[in-house]
């Protein structure tokens, strides 16, 4: 059974929506993070969540966004962590996924490199994939 579109639903919701599935600016790419993060807190991994299709949506269109903008290839993994730290607006301290601040100053400074659990755990959080950092 083909389902039908409700119209005046859609013309109603979808400019709130649309707003989130085109990034053309590094605002526009903030946005969409800060948008993402706070379905990830509120919907997390539960598929049945009324907004989960919509959180999946909106990580392809950061990815795409990310692939596009962010060649990662040319890049060694530190970098990667600074450029997404700086995108995100975070320091050292907001990092204990990685250690305390003394670790991830050696990290940032080429002092110490990332370990496995720590690649993983950033990979998760800032929803790319785990080779971008080795």
């Amino acid at each position: 059974m083909v389902k039908t579109i409700n119209e005046p639903v859609l013309k109603k919701t979808w400019p709130a929506v649309e707003q989130h599935l085109s990034i053309h600016t590094k605002q526009d790419y903030n946005n969409a993070i800060a948008v993402l993060n706070r379905l990830l807190d509120e919907v997390g991994d539960n598929d049945r969540h009324p907004l989960y299709g919509f959180l999946e949506i909106l990580g392809i269109v950061i990815e795409n966004y990310e692939t596009e903008h962010h060649h990662w290839e040319d890049a060694s993994g530190v970098e990667v962590l600074k450029v997404l730290m700086e995108e995100h607006n975070l320091n050292q301290a907001d990092l204990p996924e990685i250690g305390s601040q003394g670790v991830v100053s050696e990290i940032l400074n080429g002092k110490r490199q990332l370990n496995v659990n720590q690649i993983k755990k950033l990979a998760e959080r800032f929803n790319v994939g785990p080779a971008v950092f080795l």
